[in-house]
């Protein structure tokens, strides 16, 4: 079985971060979003992975390489414009030939893995039919997988016949037939191509894999589906994003490699990389300090990932990432926040109790 990545797009909810960056690359505790989903597929057992990227290849390309780092093979696959998710199976139809494969969000985050869910639908491929079984079904053509959720008409929806296998599916219906939502993780067989090949364009111009999955159905192929065990998030607003990175964060083990001056303390289950250095400050976690980083006269307050090569002096943090190489000083409390690379961050003269930022790549603010 291969995998394929979609990490292509615009990136346009996470703006101005992602004008100048992947957003499949914002860090959750101090980690791309989309290693999360690359480790995953290698501990399923897939190491032939193909990633489609879009304008900003190279970035992603530079972060990924080779793959060998996974313990995967890497192919990287252009889409020249964001036509669909459709478009990328489209498009990745050479590397792809007759295998099976999952099909992977780039900037979703799970909290279950992919060992069951691949494993699930390698049993239902080997499982011969008895004659208590409907004839005509068939093979299962593709899985999907199904959470529930409160809005359905914000997302593709499905509808489960009697016999568990999916019977209807609709991209944001007014009507919703159900409220079982398609979380971004597919696993299909050749069939989709022909499905892919026959479908036309959406309203808005694209190719849309519920669609194709669908077309499917229509044409008496079996798609089965599994319900998701754990939380699922779209990484691709603020605060999903903040969210996402609690959650992660509640994970982590203790680790302190860096130093730790007799001024300061580290509270509870906090990573402090090699080469950080804390100087006269508290850090409560759960919470993840980066390489390199120096926390002086601070407190980093919990769910907080503070990024490589970061300084945050005189200031007090909580619930926020800041990515690599970013400078924050002066400043009585930032909250609910997500800062990019390079930034920086100081006090001016007037001053209020608490801020909320989303701040870009190489932005410079000051704080009244």
């Amino acid at each position: 079985m291969k995998g394929l990545i979609l990490s292509g797009g615009a990136g346009t909810r996470l703006r101005p971060l992602t004008h100048t960056r992947a957003k499949q690359l914002v860090p959750i505790a101090n980690k791309p979003v989309l290693f999360y989903g690359i480790e995953d597929m290698a501990a399923a057992g897939i190491t032939d992975i193909a990633i489609v990227v879009g304008d900003t290849h190279q970035e992603i390309e530079d972060a990924v390489g080779d793959g060998s780092r996974f313990g995967v093979t890497v192919t990287y696959i252009r889409q020249d414009a964001p036509l669909g998710l459709a478009h990328c199976v489209h498009v990745a139809r050479g590397f792809l030939g007759d295998d099976c494969f999952v099909m992977y969000l780039g900037d979703n985050m799970l909290e279950q893995g992919l060992g069951e869910f691949v494993e699930r639908f390698e049993q239902g491929r080997r499982h011969r039919p008895s004659l208590l079984d409907d004839a005509a079904a068939g093979p299962c053509r593709a899985q999907i997988l199904l959470t529930p959720v409160q809005n359905p008409s914000s997302f593709g929806v499905a509808e489960i016949g009697p016999g568990g296998d999916v019977v209807n599916l609709v991209e944001k219906p007014a009507d919703p037939p159900s409220d079982l939502a398609l979380v971004g993780v597919y696993i299909f067989d050749a069939a989709i191509h022909e499905a892919v090949a026959s479908i036309e364009p959406s309203a808005r111009g694209e190719l849309e894999i519920t669609d194709a999955i669908d077309w499917l159905i229509r044409n008496g192929h079996r798609v089965s589906h599994q319900m998701l065990d754990g939380w699922w998030i779209d990484t691709g607003k603020k605060d999903p994003l903040l969210e996402c990175n609690r959650l992660v964060l509640d994970t982590v083990v203790r680790k302190v490699g860096g130093a730790v001056d007799d001024a300061s303390r580290v509270e509870g289950r906090v990573v402090v990389a090699e080469g950080a250095k804390i100087v006269n400050s508290t850090v409560r976690g759960p919470a993840v300090i980066g390489a390199d980083a120096r926390i002086e006269n601070a407190f980093i307050g919990p769910y907080t990932s503070v990024g490589a090569d970061c300084v945050i002096a005189d200031a007090e943090l909580d619930h926020s990432v800041v990515m690599d190489g970013s400078h924050i000083a002066g400043i009585s409390r930032i909250t609910d926040s997500l800062i990019g690379q390079q930034v920086r961050v100081s006090r001016s003269p007037e001053r209020r109790p608490a801020v909320r930022l989303t701040l870009g790549d190489h932005s410079q603010l000051q704080l009244g």
